[in-house]
Order: structure tokens, then C-alpha cells, then sequence
């Protein structure tokens, strides 16, 4: 999953002199100032722009989607009177929490 737009951290590196930016799976590279050799974007610095600008669009439709399911399940499992429906909401929202768990924490 993505978790930051990519003008984000084009933004980022605009300001701060990095240049050739480019992405390996949801890693972040691009050169330095002075630099000859691509570093990754540094976890301190993801983490704030993060902070800064929240969630991206895609992490949104997760959690849209994980709260739409939660209470449709709840809602039929008090309709049919049956604890089975929660099961799927439970597996479900495990699978949005991690999506949503950053790979560099």
C-alpha cells in the first residue's frame, strides 16, 4: 500500500535539493545534494510529512471501507441473532490494520 501521495515527497525533495526521484516498490531513493549515489528518503523524514499531511487516498478507502463493513456486519449479526458476521468484520479489519502498519516502523 501506498501511504504518501508521490507530490508529497517530489515536494519534500524540491525544497530540500534532492534530486531524480524514484520509487522501488514503497521505498523512497533520490540524490542528495552533492550526492552521486541514490539514499533513501530518510524514515525521520516520512515520518513528518506523514504528520503533516495525514492520510493519503488510498489509505482512506481502507478505513472507509473497513467501517462500512464493521457496522453492516453488525447490523446482520443482530438481524439473524448470530455472532458469525462479526467473524468477517474482525478478519477484515485485521487485514486493513496491517495494510495501514508502515514498513519502516
Amino acid at each position: 500500500m501506498k501511504h504518501y501521495h508521490d507530490e508529497w515527497i517530489e515536494e519534500w525533495c524540491q525544497d530540500n535539493g534532492w534530486t531524480d526521484l524514484f520509487i522501488e516498490r514503497s521505498l523512497y531513493w533520490a540524490f542528495p545534494p552533492g550526492a552521486v549515489m541514490p539514499e533513501p528518503i530518510p524514515v525521520k523524514v516520512l515520518k513528518l510529512i506523514k504528520e503533516q499531511k495525514g492520510l493519503c487516498q488510498q489509505e482512506r478507502l481502507w478505513l472507509i471501507s473497513a467501517a462500512t463493513i464493521t457496522l453492516i456486519t453488525v447490523l446482520s449479526s443482530l438481524l439473524a441473532a448470530c455472532p458469525l458476521p462479526l467473524v468477517i468484520a474482525f478478519a477484515f479489519n485485521a487485514i486493513t490494520v496491517a495494510q495501514l502498519e508502515p514498513e519502516f516502523a
